[in-house]
């Protein structure tokens, strides 16, 4: 039997599973680096692709409109001012337009204000109370309208602002924004 004496010795153990030597791996970056060619290839293709998906996924208008006139009649407090507002919507997307909510914004030197379109059932007896409104008193614009693709509406908003007529006079922006049930909110402004 040799002894351990006797027995040729090597330089290198055996390897071990769990003791490889990765030198070699980590010799250098070039080894472990893809080609730079491909990768900026694949990273314009996918920016090319993201591109498109992102135009043909953008959101299209679907209704443009106006303000067309606006009257006022200012309380005998002057402690608030009634605004009549003729306003016209263009449904230009192929689906139907469906009004859920009438809001306009007052803005002055004073602050902000927003106030939700009259109830229709009331626009009588405002227009007995301030005969002046009434003078330009068309169909009135109110939720639950629905607007065809293609066709367009007008009606007449009616709001309180607590503001006198000579502050609305001096306004900075008036805006009317109609909630819609099935898309972004509609803000039509005041053309200054």
């Amino acid at each position: 039997m040799p002894d351990e004496a006797t027995k040729p010795k090597t330089s290198q153990p055996a390897p071990d599973a769990g003791h490889i030597p990765i030198t070699e791996e980590m010799d250098s970056a070039k080894w472990t680096l893809p080609p730079i060619m491909p990768v900026v290839i694949v990273l314009v293709v996918l920016a090319a692709i993201v591109g498109v998906g992102a135009y043909l996924m953008r959101p299209k208008p679907g209704a443009s409109g106006a303000i067309m006139e606006v009257h006022t009649a200012e309380l005998p407090d002057k402690s608030s001012t009634f605004v009549l507002l003729q306003v016209r919507v263009n449904n230009v997307s192929d689906k139907p337009m469906w009004v859920r909510e009438i809001k306009a914004q007052l803005k002055t030197d004073q602050g902000e204000w927003t106030d939700t379109a009259a109830s229709t059932v009331d626009f009588e007896r405002y227009f007995k109370a301030f005969p002046d409104l009434g003078r330009h008193q068309t169909a009135p614009l109110k939720p639950e309208t629905k607007i065809a693709p293609g066709e367009q509406t007008e009606g007449m908003v009616l709001v309180l602002f607590p503001v006198t007529q000579d502050a609305f006079d001096k306004r900075k922006s008036l805006t009317v924004t109609l909630e819609n049930y099935d898309r972004q909110p509609m803000v039509i402004a005041e053309k200054p």
